[in-house]
């Protein structure tokens, strides 16, 4: 592949961004197989570099990263008006369904036949996670020290629950102390990338507090600081910057604030509303919009339900806009500099080592009904209950894999097949 990128217009890359939005399921893990298949592979968007260097940057950010990769690769493109085209398209088609969904369970409950639905486009969206795990660790596999570092991170992380921000920040300690000195990279290649203004950066900040901030900031003049909707729109913003390595890494404290302080939903919800969000398309997040959805609606119905989703979709992304305008300029630079690139380069192998944490995880969740966890002394180990495999998924998950590595079908039409196989096997039943 030749490391120069093309340059698409901005209609170009909206009809891509509409694209990856409608079909990114499967969590952090299939969307960014998904924006790798569609930016790199396809259409040379981005290179291999450009691409490990952002999602390695979006990795220590809090918030759901590949949504900030999304933003990031519009950014890279077409700049701030590329990201807020990325950065929207990639959330509002699963903001949309999740709020369809949530009125849907908020009526009648559980709805089996959507259900059904998504469990077939799981089952193919882990053909697409499993073929992502093995091309993104051929080209990481160049990092010195690479295959312990993905081992290490992969049982750090599925074995011993260790937060994830631990395990990033040892990769990149690594990565420093063991950074190549003989990097390629002449000081005269990183003095000819384009210089960046402290001034404009500060100006992004600023700019960006101002619309993250300046609703809450009028909810509460109106509304009075006791309000509920003040009360969803601070609370999920102290989560926007405490969310790092995605949904799971915060859900237990979400959970509990949630369910046991202000009692929005019952915790048999709260579960129901991350398989919601595991279901859809968009970031697994957009839990967080059940939530609120379901706070708003005890207290006002659908108005107070619709008020409460916009207030929480506003301040869990509006954030993950700023964090990426404000450091997106720098990330070139720094993947260009030989101990930043060297740390980033370790970070490239813990990430490998995060998506084969992601796949086994979803693996599991979708191939068994019933999971069990058995601890030996620090160790969690996760033990699938064998009698309960569902065969419908396996047997959906294994014909996405045929169509998408060997017949080379489409994602789309891949995934709308297994949908519907996913339909027909629930109406068999």
């Amino acid at each position: 592949m030749t490391t120069e990128t093309s340059q698409p217009s901005i209609k170009d890359t909206t009809k891509v961004w509409a694209k990856i939005g409608l079909l990114s399921f499967g969590g952090p893990a299939g969307q960014i197989a998904l924006m790798h298949r569609e930016l790199v592979e396809e259409r040379n968007w981005l290179s291999e570099k450009q691409f490990l260097n952002a999602l390695n940057f979006c990795m220590l950010l809090p918030g759901p990263e590949a949504m900030q990769l999304a933003t990031y690769a519009g950014w890279k493109m077409h700049g701030e008006k590329g990201g807020l085209i990325a950065g929207l398209l990639f959330v509002i088609p699963g903001a949309i369904v999740i709020f369809a969904l949530s009125a849907l369970y908020a009526l009648f409950g559980q709805v089996p036949y959507v259900e059904a639905l998504f469990l077939g486009i799981k089952a193919a969206v882990l053909a697409i996670v499993i073929e992502a795990l093995i091309k993104v660790s051929k080209r990481a596999s160049k990092t010195p020290h690479f295959i312990p570092i993905a081992i290490a991170a992969f049982i750090a992380l599925f074995f011993f629950a260790l937060p994830f921000p631990i395990v990033i920040a040892v990769a990149a300690l690594i990565g420093l102390i063991n950074v190549n000195q003989s990097s390629n990279t002449s000081p005269q290649a990183i003095e000819s990338i384009q210089k960046i203004s402290l001034s404009k950066t500060a100006s992004t900040i600023a700019k960006w507090l101002v619309i993250w901030l300046a609703p809450l900031a009028i909810i509460i003049l109106f509304m009075g600081a006791d309000h509920i909707m003040v009360t969803i729109g601070l609370f999920f913003s102290k989560l926007a910057v405490v969310t790092f390595g995605g949904a799971y890494a915060v859900l237990a404290y979400m959970g509990q604030q949630a369910v046991e302080t202000f009692g929005w939903l019952s915790a048999a919800e709260m579960v129901d509303g991350l398989g919601l969000a595991e279901t859809t398309p968009g970031p697994l997040i957009l839990v967080t919009q059940f939530v609120g959805f379901k706070a708003g609606y005890a207290y006002a119905g659908f108005a107070g339900a619709t008020a409460a989703s916009l207030v929480v979709l506003w301040v869990t992304f509006a954030p993950c806009f700023l964090w990426i305008f404000a450091g997106a300029p720098y990330i070139e630079r720094l993947g260009n500099m030989p101990r930043v690139s060297g740390a980033l380069g370790a970070i490239t192998a813990a990430v490998v080592g995060v998506i084969a944490n992601l796949t086994v995880w979803f693996a599991l969740h979708v191939l068994f009904a019933n999971l069990s966890t058995k601890t030996i002394g620090p160790a969690r180990f996760i033990l699938p209950d064998w009698a309960s495999i569902n065969w419908t998924a396996l047997a959906i998950a294994a014909l996405a894999g045929l169509l998408l590595l060997k017949l080379h079908w489409g994602l789309f039409k891949t995934l709308a097949l297994c949908g519907a196989l996913g339909i027909a096997a629930a109406l068999i039943s």
